[in-house]
């Protein structure tokens, strides 16, 4: 008869996922059991604090909704999200770096021609953004699929806002790359902001006294056959935040020098409504397997 106490308690509930068919899933099991035993023990957790916890728990499922989820906050904040990435892309042979996806992908984006602005009626400074997919070896990859989504000048997505379903998407959109693996397209300069604080991850980051803020940055997801998916950003050089992300999704070769220009026309031959600011980037892809799945948040909330 197991004597259930600190000493065999662990054991015993591993054991109990002995049988379970999947061996993948036995393994997850078994060794969260272990993890999630050893904190206890290690804490000497209360219950006023586990209850605590579980309340938290509870209020963080509560406040996702179809256009919020708080749950990847969360694992963003804790920097879950960017471990989980980076034990996945640990060797990268030359290929851009990978960062989270973030809360605010919200699926399929509207496919939109190469040049087109994404920020109609959008209040902002005005940024083209001029970008290249290519291998590894750096030739171009035509007929690419790029999906990018970034923030407004005040630091809000379409989707947080509670115009979102009649308004439909904004700053938003997906292009493909023509022959020589490029795409364009008219934005506004994005800021820096601050992730949702209104529901229980804001209270655990306040609690914390740690800063809700993310660098300024553009969201780019490509997805090339026969290529590993690319999820990533292209942060703003100099914001006063790349040093101390709230989400932790900042990596050095993702930091991109924005140009204030005053050419009287963009790079696509028309007319510029005054000062803009240039964004260029390359994004190089490694082989893999092919397409992407889509990715586990279909709609969102980093």
């Amino acid at each position: 008869m197991p004597q259930f106490d600190e000493t065999e308690l662990t054991e015993a509930v591993v054991a109990s996922f002995d049988e379970t068919p999947d061996p993948r899933l036995k393994h997850l099991m078994r060794e969260l059991v272990r993890s999630l035993h050893d904190y206890v023990r290690r804490t000497g957790l209360t219950f006023e604090e586990w209850q605590k916890a579980i309340d938290f728990l509870t209020r963080t499922g509560q406040k996702c909704t179809p256009s919020r989820q708080e749950f990847i906050l969360l694992s963003d904040v804790l920097g879950v999200s960017m471990l989980v990435d980076a034990v996945n892309h640990r060797e990268r042979d030359g290929a851009t770096q990978t960062t989270v996806l973030g809360p605010f992908y919200v699926g399929e984006h509207k496919p939109m021609p190469n040049g087109a602005d994404i920020s109609e009626g959008v209040e902002g400074e005005r940024m083209y953004v001029q970008c290249r997919v290519v291998d590894i070896s750096g030739q171009p990859l035509a007929g690419v699929p790029v999906d990018v989504w970034h923030a407004d000048d005040d630091g809000f997505y379409d989707s947080q806002k509670p115009s979102y379903a009649e308004a439909g998407p904004s700053l938003r959109a997906k292009f493909v790359t023509d022959t020589e693996g490029q795409f364009a397209f008219r934005t506004i300069l994005p800021c820096s902001y601050p992730i949702p604080i209104d529901g229980p991850v804001g209270e655990l980051i306040l609690a914390a006294q740690r800063h809700p803020m993310r660098p300024a940055h553009v969201h780019f997801l490509v997805n090339a056959p026969g290529y590993e998916p690319l999820i990533t950003h292209v942060f703003i050089e100099g914001d006063k935040y790349l040093e101390s992300d709230v989400v932790f999704g900042v990596k050095d070769d993702l930091v991109s020098s924005i140009e204030l220009r005053n050419d009287a026309v963009m790079p696509d031959g028309r007319e510029a409504p005054g000062p803009w600011h240039l964004m260029t980037y390359e994004f190089r892809l490694k082989p893999g397997r092919g397409a992407a799945p889509r990715p586990m948040l279909a709609v969102a909330a980093e």
